[in-house]
């Protein structure tokens, strides 16, 4: 304000000196007002490309932390379902004994309590680890948690339903330890009959066809 009072006056006067030093001393005030404006438009610009630059490195390294996360779980998972699967055949042994036992003598019932209390505390610890057994009689077959190694007629399952078990199958979280060996129903199959002479008829259904198998001469 000042200069522009002393421009007005040198204006007045006819002072061209002082008229040429003030403009000039404006015009360096206006040079610094544009080169202070770049300068900040500058500095945002750099900030703001150092605030997304801070931003990646703080999701990569959360996407780190996460990852790291995940293969420190999958790797326990392992490692534990490893230990588990060689503890197995143990368990195998145990559901073995378990049906050979006879208990007739004071002295062998004291010793069946015993397996049965370290037997059950043994499944307590595998089901602590979050081990399940895999499901088995009256399901449906899934080859993912089964292994058939029987099939055989069955009026009272469907076709397809498991109707025995020969060995526990087990389970950790989504991971399977080991499949189910079990029996699988093959359903009804063909109707059957005996006529007068002690034939029997096999009807096959599909077919429509009549099969005669002889019976044993002495029944």
């Amino acid at each position: 304000m000042l200069s522009l009072q002393l421009y007005k006056e040198a204006l007045a006067n006819n002072d061209r000196s002082k008229v040429s030093e003030i403009e000039a001393f404006l015009q360096s005030i206006e040079d610094e007002k544009n080169s202070l404006s770049t300068k900040f438009a500058a500095l945002a610009e750099e900030s703001s490309a150092e605030r997304v630059r801070v931003l990646r490195i703080s999701a990569d390294f959360d996407n780190f932390r996460k990852r790291t996360e995940r293969e420190r779980l999958s790797l326990m998972t392992n490692v534990q379902g490893e230990v588990i699967e060689s503890l197995l055949p143990v368990l195998d042994n145990f559901e073995r004994a378990k049906s050979q036992i006879k208990v007739e003598r004071e002295g062998e019932e004291k010793i069946n309590s015993s397996y049965q209390s370290i037997y059950k505390q043994f499944l307590e610890i595998l089901t602590s680890l979050g081990v399940e057994a895999v499901e088995t009689v009256g399901s449906s077959f899934d080859p993912l948690f089964h292994e058939a190694i029987m099939h055989e007629e069955s009026t009272e399952f469907e076709e397809g339903i498991i109707i025995q078990e020969f060995r526990k199958g087990f389970k950790l979280g989504e991971r399977l330890l080991r499949p189910s060996m079990v029996k699988v129903s093959a359903g009804p199959g063909p109707e059957k009959t005996i006529d007068d002479e002690n034939v029997v008829i096999v009807e096959d259904v599909d077919s429509s066809e009549s099969i005669k198998d002889e019976g044993d001469d002495s029944e």
